[in-house]
């Protein structure tokens, strides 16, 4: 599918790289099947082949209308396209390209632009988000039902790990919300690795990742915030740290997209290339004989479901690690149907985009529940949360369950 770039944008980088993206598209249908919007609304321009004619239209000089934006927004970004085109399609990349035009060619009302620029300045901002938090959960017995599932419970103090130091070294990634959320998830990485031989250190002046922003239409505060995270990573790295680790799939994401998203940056692009290519996911870091020789396996685990996150198996293509992590700590894994599909948390989607999101969502839970687990087990806060507000069963983190058998293990041993 050729395109000709409309004349604002003929002989510009985006205008170059809008004309290569959509030229690889044949039509084939095969993203159909593979999309959750499309599945949900039966609708072909919620679809990625619609929403590439969409695309298409734009660029070559078409009327965007308010019906171009509906159908962008209702995306999921969840990449799942991507992984089922022969054609090699970039899916992910011409959805923010397309974002990036409409934004610009169909201007938001006062009130939408005010919603998202609140969503960005009060989730990527972990006081404020904590603080306002606490405040919830303190008067959550009290909220009505829809308010109450939206807010967690207050959760248990997390176990500390050892002061004893390694000569291993990883920068663990905080992140935005999940320190207020769910603080047990990095205290139990900060356990295992600690377990493993690895110290735990953090990233002076580290900020949300961007990719928040960079997802609402906020590009510039998005890249600015990936400048100073690429600051705080390199000084990490310069001092000694081996890899910059995240146990949240989409922050992992975007930093290991830094290289791509700051390659025309004279100042960051080498450094930022630099922080991407030493950023991991957790799983990425830990090995399945690690923890059998750590003393991690026993028997008697739980049996749980594994739901992917979309960042973590479209956005990063990271397959059966985290499966064959849980099985070496000794969890049983039920089988679930859909395992490909998004829940349709998708970050902020599940605020903007509620009523898609929550038939995601049961659908999602009704596969996952097939096999009668004992809980849901994921690799990202985003889904974590979602799916525990209407959860029968408790959702953790992969890491938590990890952790667990330290204190499993430990009582094996008494």
């Amino acid at each position: 599918m050729y395109s000709q770039p409309a004349a604002g944008l003929e002989g510009t980088p985006r205008g170059d790289e809008a004309q290569a993206l959509l030229r690889n598209c044949v039509h084939c249908g095969f993203c159909l099947p593979a999309c959750p919007t499309y599945r949900v609304t039966g609708n072909e321009l919620d679809s990625p082949r619609g929403r590439i004619y969409l695309i298409k239209q734009m660029v070559e000089g078409a009327e965007a209308t308010a019906t171009t934006r509906f159908h962008l927004d209702r995306c999921l970004t969840c990449r799942a396209c991507e992984r089922a085109c022969p054609s090699g399609v970039e899916y992910g990349r011409l959805i923010d390209l397309g974002r990036e035009l409409v934004e610009e060619l169909v201007p938001r009302t006062l009130p939408q632009r005010a919603l998202r620029l609140g969503l960005v300045e009060f989730l990527s901002r972990p006081g404020l988000f904590g603080a306002l938090l606490r405040v919830g959960q303190a008067v959550r017995d009290w909220l009505p039902a829809v308010l109450k599932a939206r807010i967690p419970p207050q959760p248990a103090a997390p176990a500390s790990a050892s002061a004893v130091k390694h000569a291993r070294r990883v920068v663990l990634l905080e992140g935005c919300v999940q320190p207020g959320l769910s603080p047990g998830i990095n205290a139990a990485a900060i356990r295992v690795l600690d377990r493993l031989g690895v110290t735990v250190e953090r990233a002076a002046g580290e900020q949300c990742c961007g990719a928040l922003g960079h997802h609402l239409g906020h590009t510039d505060r998005a890249l600015e915030q990936a400048r100073r995270n690429v600051d705080a990573c390199c000084a990490a790295l310069d001092a000694g740290a081996e890899a910059i680790v995240s146990s949240a799939s989409a922050c992992g994401l975007m930093v290991k997209d830094y290289g791509r998203l700051l390659g025309g940056d004279p100042d960051y692009a080498v450094r930022a290339r630099r922080v991407s290519a030493a950023t991991r996911d957790l799983a990425e870091l830990i090995e399945p004989e690690d923890l059998v020789n750590a003393g991690f396996s026993c028997s008697g685990g739980p049996r749980i479901a594994w739901q992917a996150p979309c960042t973590l198996q479209h956005g990063q293509r990271i397959g059966g690690r985290v499966e064959s992590l849980l099985e070496a700590a000794g969890c049983t894994l039920v089988p679930t149907r859909e395992g490909t599909l998004c829940c349709g948390s998708a970050g902020t989607y599940s605020l903007l985009q509620p009523d898609l999101s929550a038939e995601l969502r049961r659908r999602k839970i009704s596969a996952l529940m097939d096999g009668s687990p004992h809980a849901i087990v994921t690799a990202n806060i985003g889904c974590l949360e979602h799916l525990r507000a209407v959860s029968p069963v408790p959702v953790r983190h992969w890491i938590e369950m990890v952790g667990d058998t330290i204190d499993r293990s430990n009582l094996t041993r008494r």
